[in-house]
Parts: C-alpha cells; structure tokens; sequence
C-alpha cells in the first residue's frame, strides 16, 4: 500500500529516522538509510515544505531521477532524488517537498 504524496508531511518520516527505504532503480535493490529530516517553512502544501536526506554505499551512485523507494510502513513512494556530494564514504541524496 502506498501513501499518497500529497498528504505526507515532515511529520509522516520523522518516525522513521534512521529506517531502510529499498531504492529500485534498473532491476536491482539499493537500501538507502533516511538519515535527516529538515522542516524548510512555509509552502502551498499542508505541513509546510520539508526535505529528507538519505545515505547508502559508496556505489553506484544513481542520476537525479523519479525512483520508486519502498519502505515497510510507508509502502511504495515515487521520489524524485538528487544526489548530493559523498560523505563519510557514504552516498547521500535529497528529496524535497514544497
């Protein structure tokens, strides 16, 4: 079961803080760990805007694209990542809502 993007807030991961999303990207699985969750202010959507950040291995690195990411409780989530510069030999990606 998936939840809907448009009703997911800053406050619908902050549970999940430090979970493994399974990342599927040209048929195989990549975990990525949601590392932080950062409230960005005021936006159109209800909750306000809000970025999660999420760390893997050190490779592959996948291009800035919609993935589909699943997590246990969340179910399955269209994100669209950017990958952000490695850090502590750990790849890092943003997602933002607005």
């Amino acid at each position: 079961m998936a939840s809907s993007l448009a009703t997911l807030t800053a406050d619908s991961f902050e549970p999940h803080r430090g979970e493994t999303f399974t990342l599927v990207a040209r048929g195989s699985e990549l975990a990525l760990t949601l590392a932080a969750v950062q409230r960005l202010g005021n936006a159109v959507r209800a909750g306000g805007a809000f970025s999660l950040q999420f760390s893997g291995p050190a490779g592959p690195i996948v291009p800035q694209a919609t993935y589909p990411l699943h997590h246990a409780a969340l179910g399955t989530l269209e994100l669209f990542l950017v990958p952000l510069k490695p850090e502590n030999g750990l790849s890092r990606y943003e997602v933002i809502f607005t």
